[in-house]
Order: structure tokens, then C-alpha cells, then sequence
């Protein structure tokens, strides 16, 4: 055997409260890797509910990579939540018509952009990202951290608005680990490595892997 099928929505035998959750998506705008989970409380249908302000219009999309931990209760905020800032009133006149449809022509909502999971992400209870956001490869998202701009690799976050409270691991190992991107791996050879992958990282072993299976192809959510 080499892992558990990653085509299986439930991967827990008798458990529909956990999924795999690239099977159970419906949206055209969000994008998931495989053994991606998510976890609710309730049930796994709420995981679109709660990816909030996702309008077709706005173009926007999520993008999760694979291998990550979404915990219950997780909030996406889209860019359909923005509004004009910038000008003399930030209501949305436009959306009511009535003589007011008009009153974004030749102008636009701003947006951030998609929002980007890295691959192998742990983002704990009720915490929200917001929109255009990039959560690195390996980074930690505490339990109830408001993520309001780019989180790098192998960082932990937390707070209101979410800051740095410390990388993870040395930069010289972090480096390492990018370049190894075990995340890609066929299942078989993570399989034989299943044991190393829940090691404290090394940098002999993670040379000796390199050294082994080489750098992986570009890092693509």
C-alpha cells in the first residue's frame, strides 16, 4: 500500500466529518491539491459557505496546495468584499440600479489578486485569511489569526492581525526543504520516506534526499 487514496472524498473509515477536500469542491474558483484535508465540526459542506464574498465577477481565485490542514471553522475572505476605499463614499451604489447602475462605469473594485496556500500548510481553528493573501510552503497559522498579508515559508503566525512569531525552522534547512518539495513526490516514494517526513529535518538528510532524488520540477500550488 502507498498511502490512502487521494480520489477518496473520506479517507477515514466511517468518518464524514473529515475529507479530502480537492473531491468534494464544486466551485470553479477554488483550486486544491491532493491529501489536502479539511475538518468540520458539523460537515464538510460548510468548507465552501465559509470562502465568503466569492463572486464570479470579481475573477478572483483560491488555490490550495496539497498535503494542507484546514481546521474547522476557517473563513476565506474573497475579493468581492472590497470596496472603494479611495473615493469620497465606499457604498456600492452600482449594485442596487435604480438610476444608480451606472455609477462604476469606467471604473472598478479593487482587488488583491488570488489567494495562495503553499502546499503543506496548517491553518488552525477559525483563523481568516483575506483577500490576495500568499501563506508560504510549511507555514503555521494559529488558531484564530486574522492573515491580512503574505506569510512566508516555513513561518508561524499568529494574532490580530496575524505577525511573525518565529520561523520555523533555520534558514539553511528552510532552503533545503524548498528545494526538496517532497510535497510533489509520487506516493510510493513518500511511502518509503514516511518516517523522515515526521522527523525533525536535518540538513545531512535532507542533502542526502536531494542528493537522491534531485530538486523538484517549479512549485506550483
Amino acid at each position: 500500500m502507498h498511502g490512502p487514496d487521494p480520489h477518496q472524498p473520506f479517507p477515514l473509515a466511517g468518518y464524514d466529518r473529515l475529507c479530502f477536500l480537492k473531491n468534494v469542491i464544486q466551485s470553479p474558483q477554488i483550486e486544491v491539491g491532493e491529501y489536502t484535508y479539511y475538518d468540520d465540526f458539523e460537515t464538510v459542506a460548510n468548507f465552501e459557505k465559509h470562502v465568503r464574498y466569492r463572486f464570479e465577477f470579481t475573477g478572483d481565485t483560491l488555490r490550495i496546495g496539497k498535503f494542507c490542514m484546514i481546521a474547522s471553522g476557517v473563513e476565506f475572505i474573497m475579493n468581492g468584499a472590497n470596496h472603494l476605499s479611495e473615493a469620497v463614499s465606499a457604498y456600492p451604489f452600482a449594485v442596487f440600479g435604480h438610476g444608480w447602475e451606472h455609477a462604476m462605469a469606467g471604473k472598478n473594485y479593487p482587488t488583491k489578486g488570488d489567494t495562495v496556500i503553499g502546499h503543506d500548510v496548517w491553518i488552525g481553528y477559525r483563523a481568516l485569511i483575506l483577500p490576495g493573501v500568499t501563506i508560504g510552503n510549511g507555514s503555521i497559522v494559529a488558531a484564530g489569526a486574522v492573515v491580512t498579508r503574505d506569510v512566508p515559508p516555513y513561518s508561524l503566525v499568529g494574532g490580530n492581525p496575524a505577525r511573525l512569531i518565529r520561523p520555523r525552522f533555520a534558514p539553511e534547512l528552510i532552503a533545503l526543504l524548498q528545494a526538496l518539495q517532497w510535497w510533489h513526490w509520487p506516493a510510493e516514494r513518500i511511502t518509503r520516506h514516511v518516517q523522515e517526513l515526521t522527523d525533525p529535518p536535518s540538513e545531512t538528510a535532507l542533502q542526502a534526499l536531494l542528493q537522491k532524488y534531485g530538486h523538484a520540477p517549479e512549485d506550483t500550488p
